[in-house]
This record gives structure tokens, C-alpha cells and sequence, in this order.
């Protein structure tokens, strides 16, 4: 939860500069003129490092199972692996090993990513404002270009599905034959069309998934801050100060209490949304 530990620096210039230090990322320049190549390090650090978290833990747990009678971490694995493979063949009716582990990989990647904003939200900053690391963002998926690069590999992998189950002949084909279905001169008058209607389909798949993410995880960071503003710059000797502080802790466990909903429920959109899309492509039209 977030109750504000101000970082001194930004809290000298008011709520607007305190609110825009912590929406500024660690960028590093890949080229001079920055804009395109400004990498957001802070956002690759800490995606990597739960990445690799979650790996590991993943690959402790999958060498200590049994076939026997599991132990708790390995039973809670195996019930979530059961619900998504639930899930998988009401969407998918392919065949294919490994969109249920590939489903629930991206689930526990994206929520992970997510509960970063539980975080306060000037402990990471602070700790690294202390390290000489001026600007410090925490939540990944609040980040734009990680979301898009996220919904980039799902279109990617759809496109894969896609060509796997139908071929690249049949997979092509169809961007010219539908959803209008035609013989003759009418196929051939059509073909634009479907082609053109293809082109909105694909570019809308990884808008709607990294957008949806994006704009929820953007959003709850933002009003962590507003709450946190509640008591900055306040003095200890005033009385509205313990008032202010009072609405703060309870606006922040409100808060918090709903977001935790927004967090789970944009993993769980995030991963059906591709088991979907993938469903879709796999299925001759």
C-alpha cells in the first residue's frame, strides 16, 4: 500500500513536479537525438528480474515434482495449470502442448508485473535516489512500449499458430477471401475489401492488449500519487496535517483493495484475449 514516504527533492516543488518525477523513467539514448531509440531502462531491469524470477522458481519447482503425493506449491501449479487448460479448450479447439503452459506463463508474468504498484511508492525511488538513480518506475505493464512489445510477441505468435494449422498457402489466402466469401468476379471485387477489413483486424489484436493493459496500470499508478499528495509538504505541527493523513490511509487501503481486482483482472484479459486471438487464427475461415 502507498502512504506516501516523500522523496525530499521532488517534494520541494509541489504536487505537479513530485507527480512528474514519478512518472519519468530511467531513459538511456541509444542515439543522440533520443525520442525512438530513448531506451526505458528502469522498465527492462525490472520486467527482466521478474522474468527471471519466475523462471527460477518455475524450474526449482518443476525438478522437486512428484508423481506421488505433490507438495502444496506443486498441487497450487497444478490446479492453475488445470484451470487454463480449461480455458484453452473452450477457446482453442486446435491441438498444440503448449498454448496452456504458454498461457499460464503469460499470466503470472503479467500479474507479477502488475503487483509492482502495490509497492509505496516512494521506497523504490527513494532507495534508488539514494544510489545516485535520479528517476525510478517500478510497474512495468505502466510503461507503453513494454506493453506493446509484450502484445507484439502475442501477434507474432498468433501469425505462427496461424500458418502452423493452415498453412501458408490457406494462411495467406484468407486475407483476400474473408470474412466475405465469394466466387468468380465477386471474389475477385471483394478481395480489397477482405484484404483491407485483415489489415484492421491484425493491427486492432495488439492495440486492444497493450492499450487495455497500459491505460489500467498507468491509471492505478496515478491515483497511488494523488493519494500519496495528500499529506505532501505538510507540517507535523499542524493540525489538518493528521486529518489529511487519516483520509490518506483510508483512500489508500480503498484503493489498494480495488486494485488489487484491476490487477488480477487485467492478467486474466490479457491471457484469454491471446488464447482467443490464437483460437481464431488457428481456425480455417
Amino acid at each position: 500500500m502507498h502512504f506516501g514516504m516523500m522523496v525530499e527533492e521532488a517534494a520541494g516543488g509541489g504536487v505537479t513536479e513530485y507527480i512528474q518525477h514519478h512518472l519519468t523513467h530511467l531513459t538511456v539514448n541509444l542515439k543522440p537525438q533520443g525520442g525512438f531509440w530513448a531506451l526505458h531502462l528502469d522498465s527492462v531491469v525490472f520486467n527482466l528480474a521478474i522474468a527471471l524470477i519466475f523462471l527460477a522458481v518455475a524450474y526449482i519447482a518443476a525438478h522437486r515434482a512428484t508423481s506421488g503425493v505433490p507438495g502444496k506449491f506443486q498441487a497450487f501449479a497444478e490446479i492453475m495449470l488445470d484451470w487454463v487448460n480449461g480455458l484453452v479448450k473452450d477457446a482453442f479447439h486446435g491441438e498444440s502442448k503448449f498454448i496452456g503452459p504458454l498461457a499460464l506463463t503469460i499470466f503470472c508474468l503479467v500479474i507479477l508485473d502488475n503487483f509492482m504498484d502495490i509497492l509505496p511508492v516512494d521506497a523504490l525511488p527513494a532507495l534508488g535516489s539514494a544510489l545516485g538513480i535520479e528517476h525510478l518506475r517500478t510497474v512495468a505493464t505502466a510503461d507503453i512500449n513494454t506493453t506493446i512489445g509484450m502484445a507484439i510477441g502475442v501477434f507474432f505468435l498468433i501469425q505462427y499458430m496461424g500458418i502452423k494449422h493452415k498453412g501458408v498457402g490457406l494462411f495467406f489466402k484468407e486475407w483476400f477471401t474473408a470474412p466475405f466469401h465469394a466466387h468468380g468476379i465477386a471474389a475477385v471485387a471483394l478481395a480489397p475489401i477482405n484484404f483491407i477489413l485483415r489489415i484492421i483486424e491484425e493491427a486492432v489484436r495488439p492495440l486492444s492488449l497493450s492499450l487495455r493493459l497500459f491505460g489500467n496500470m498507468y491509471a492505478g499508478e496515478l491515483i497511488f500519487l494523488l493519494i500519496a499528495c495528500f499529506t505532501l509538504g505538510a507540517a507535523l505541527d499542524h493540525w489538518s496535517t493528521y486529518v489529511l493523513g487519516v483520509g490518506q490511509i483510508f483512500a489508500d487501503i480503498l484503493w489498494t483493495g480495488f486494485h488489487y481486482l484491476i490487477i488480477w483482472l487485467q492478467a486474466f484479459i490479457f491471457m484469454v484475449l491471446t488464447i482467443v486471438y490464437v483460437g481464431i487464427a488457428s481456425e480455417k475461415h
